[in-house]
């Protein structure tokens, strides 16, 4: 028997899901075909590029793991574990604009080719209506909330933990983007911008990891790790937007800095919702 009652066999045993409900079964749905549009997005948007390069080969492969992610929520979801809910956020959120980084116009045009805009409004539709049905919806609501953790922890926690693990990926992408504008056409002068991107680099490792270790750590209520979680949501939301705007443009402000300041926004909103003494409601 170990602390809290449970034999070495309940740690081994395998997790057997909840008996599924119509409302997991919509949803397992509406995931799949999320995580298909996807990848049908991204191939249409790659036929309708006017050129290739390392940048846009980032920005598809990076796009494309969407779908892996999508695949995986439906995992959660199956489980009825509260962890889908801000995963499908992060995941919507970031998977529109991830599709829109591979949106480019005609040459010559202001807006790109009708079906690159219908893709697009399609995968907005998809991961509004995963959203929808995540926070909204009563019977996911029951689904995701019958099973007792083998931890409780306040749902606004996980959100945070979950956010924060998103910031590494969010940081290596545009990076990659940048490093590819290197051999290209760089907005920064060699000795400016390969700096630069060599700290973009260090700093995406270093944040992944300090994120993880500490958003883990604010699963069991220390106040200090909430702190630091903070200061380091603060960190990437001012650093990334520079980093984004120095190396790539406006163009890559919007597209690679936003996903990072909505991550962020939604950390720090997590924290400040489980803050001792702030009300639990949703």
């Amino acid at each position: 028997m170990n602390g809290d009652g449970r034999s070495i066999g309940d740690l081994l045993r395998f997790e057997r899901p909840p008996p599924p409900t119509p409302a997991s079964r919509r949803l397992r749905r509406l995931l799949l075909a999320t995580a298909l549009a996807t990848v049908a997005v991204d191939v249409v948007n790659l036929h309708y590029a006017a050129e290739a390069g390392l940048s846009l080969a980032v920005r598809t492969a990076w796009a494309v793991l969407r779908a892996i992610g999508f695949l995986f929520l439906m995992r959660e979801v199956r489980f009825g574990r509260l962890t889908a809910r801000p995963l499908g956020l992060i995941l919507a959120v970031t998977t529109v604009f991830a599709s829109a980084r591979l949106v480019q116009p005609k040459h010559g045009a202001l807006l790109p080719r009708w079906p690159v805009i219908a893709g697009l409004v399609v995968v907005a539709v998809l991961c509004s209506a995963v959203v929808w049905q995540l926070f909204r919806s009563p019977g996911i609501e029951a689904h995701l909330t019958r099973r007792k953790p083998r931890r409780p922890v306040p749902p606004w926690v996980l959100t945070a933990r979950v956010a924060a693990l998103s910031y590494s990926a969010l940081m290596f992408v545009p990076c990659l983007v940048a490093l590819g504008t290197l051999f290209d056409a760089p907005r920064l002068r060699q000795e400016v911008a390969v700096p630069l991107v060599v700290s973009w680099f260090a700093l995406s490792f270093a944040t992944g990891l300090v994120a993880g270790i500490i958003s883990f750590v604010t699963l069991f209520g220390h106040g200090w790790a909430r702190l630091l979680l903070a200061l380091v949501s603060a960190f990437v939301l001012l650093v990334q937007p520079i980093l984004c705007w120095l190396l790539l443009g406006a163009d890559g402000l919007i597209r690679d800095g936003t996903p990072m300041v909505l991550a962020a926004l939604v950390c720090l909103y997590g924290l400040a919702r489980s803050r001792p003494g702030a009300s639990p409601a949703a």
